[in-house]
């Protein structure tokens, strides 16, 4: 069906942790397996955005794709550019690079998806128990957005490099270096980094690597994207990962060297201030078994709905944490129906409720983790995410700890400096309070004063006329008409006073 359902795909595919074997082996083929698009199509593309020929702009070509993706497909080609741009006397060098080319009218394509989804979602929208809990709309609107971005090949080119910015120096990881002089919006020329892909566990292991180590490499890589550097890399189905061996294993050692090679960044996150200080107190909170911590991370990123018991969700949280902590991926998988019945029935009216919703900046954050469960379960089945997190939670306490610690540090010295400049402020003061250059006035206080005589003298005025005007109708009562008048005619005068006065006054 191409497109955006390829990518749903892709997702599923790597859900190994949920799914069973026969359902993710058979969507694998859409990580890089789709059927390509004819050579000529393509090559009418590239050629469009180039303005010449394949042959004249690379040193060769191949026609057969290396993958085929949901958006584009990948061929290797060989460029000739100079050893130093700088210093043309240097020479020239041949170059293998990957050149993704974009599927014909996939924008098209994708509108068309979208249009499907936008329909869907207004109705799903209707039904109260999703109203509640998620503004699809909204949801779809970041999608689309992500969508869109991730057919612009030049935005993925910056999204590359900043990617290789974050992780400069890191000689584990490996990202491909752009060649700009052959990159346009539809066409992304990339230095050649293939290698085996990371769901090739056969491969993995007849290289020489260790597959746990792997697996560890990748979700602590993922780690410092989401919690520290706040831009991850939201599209890391196997077709997009990749682990190069390098050179014999040092001696005295089991396993051989390798790096993660990460490619195609048109699907980027970013992690706002307030999303980003919510996921560090979840971190904190999970890493360190704290169910009110995990509970003030769900309310700063706004996932509980207005009426969620909070009592009943600490104790719940407190529960998984018993029950759940500490079990690697096989174990999590191997709990019996009666355990997850007991928890259910313990906790029912939370489980009716469902008191969670979905903000619409995590979609694909969630996507990510979720594709990252599955890659590391299939990695190594006895992988522990629990070894990883905790000691990644006392790292970002430490950072908070120092920044709260400088804070302090500089408002002491704030503080102190204000201290210091008191004496010589309080000589100047008094020098000119001597010197007669210094009045004090209290314009609040006369107001409020005249204020207060205001309010008095009208409560003043309503006392005369209540009581001329109970004493009145007394009189007239008791057939004293004459006086009776007279107090009933005065309360009307003080009436008549205590209006004016109060417009006056307002």
């Amino acid at each position: 069906m191409g497109g955006v359902l390829i990518k749903v795909g892709q997702f599923l595919s790597t859900r190994v942790d949920v799914l069973p074997r026969e359902i993710t082996s058979e969507l694998s083929g859409l990580q890089d397996e789709v059927p390509p698009v004819d050579f000529a199509a393509i090559k009418e593309v590239a050629e469009s955005e180039f303005g010449m020929a394949l042959s004249k702009k690379f040193a060769r070509f191949e026609e057969t794709p290396l993958a085929a993706a949901s958006l584009g497909q990948a061929h290797r080609a060989w460029i000739i550019m100079p050893v130093d741009p700088d210093v043309p006397s240097k020479g020239k060098l041949r170059r293998a690079v990957v050149v993704k080319i974009q599927r014909p009218n996939i924008q098209q394509l994708i509108d068309i998806d979208l249009a499907a989804l936008q329909t869907v979602g207004r109705w799903l929208q209707k039904y109260h128990p999703i109203q509640r809990r998620a503004n699809v709309p909204a949801l779809l609107d970041e999608f689309t957005k992500i969508l869109y971005e991730e057919i612009d090949y030049i935005a993925e080119g910056h999204n590359s490099e900043k990617f290789a910015e974050n992780f400069k120096g890191d000689a584990r990881l490996r990202i491909p270096q752009v060649i700009w002089s052959h990159t346009t919006k539809r066409v992304l020329t990339l230095e050649n980094v293939w290698a085996i892909k990371i769901t090739d566990y056969e491969a993995i292991t007849a290289a020489g690597i260790n597959r746990a180590e792997v697996a560890s490499r990748l979700l602590d890589t993922y780690l410092k994207q989401i919690f520290i550097d706040g831009f991850f890399h939201a599209d890391p189905h196997p077709g997009n990962l990749f682990v190069k061996p390098l050179g014999d294993p040092v001696p005295g050692e089991q396993y051989r060297p390798w790096q993660l090679t990460y490619i195609d960044f048109g699907m980027v996150g970013q992690v706002d201030p307030e999303l980003s200080r919510g996921l560090r107190q979840l971190m904190i909170g999970v890493g360190t078994q704290n169910p009110k911590q995990v509970i003030l991370a769900y309310q700063t990123m706004d996932m509980l709905l207005p009426d969620a018991d909070l009592e009943m969700l600490e104790r719940a949280e407190a529960r998984i944490f018993e029950r759940f902590w500490g079990k690697n991926m096989n174990e999590l998988r191997e709990i019996s129906s009666e355990d997850i019945q007991e928890f259910t029935h313990e906790f029912r009216d939370l489980v009716y409720q469902m008191p969670f919703q979905v903000p619409q900046n995590i979609i694909f954050l969630a996507r990510t983790v979720s594709i990252l469960s599955g890659m590391c379960t299939g990695l190594d089945p006895e992988f522990n995410v629990w070894d990883h997190l905790a000691p990644f939670a006392r790292k970002l306490m430490a950072e908070d700890s120092q920044k709260n610690l400088d804070a302090w540090l500089e408002e002491t010295f704030r503080f102190g400096k204000v201290i210091l400049s008191l004496p010589d402020k309080i000589d100047s003061v008094i020098s000119r309070v001597e010197s007669g250059q210094i009045s004090v006035r209290t314009p609040d206080s006369a107001n409020q004063t005249a204020r207060l005589e205001r309010a008095i003298r009208q409560v003043a005025l309503g006392i005369i006329f209540a009581a001329m005007l109970l004493g009145g109708i007394q009189l007239l009562l008791a057939a004293q008409y004459f006086f009776g008048q007279i107090l009933l005619g005065g309360a009307g005068f003080f009436l008549l006073w205590f209006l004016v006065s109060y417009r006056h006054s307002r």
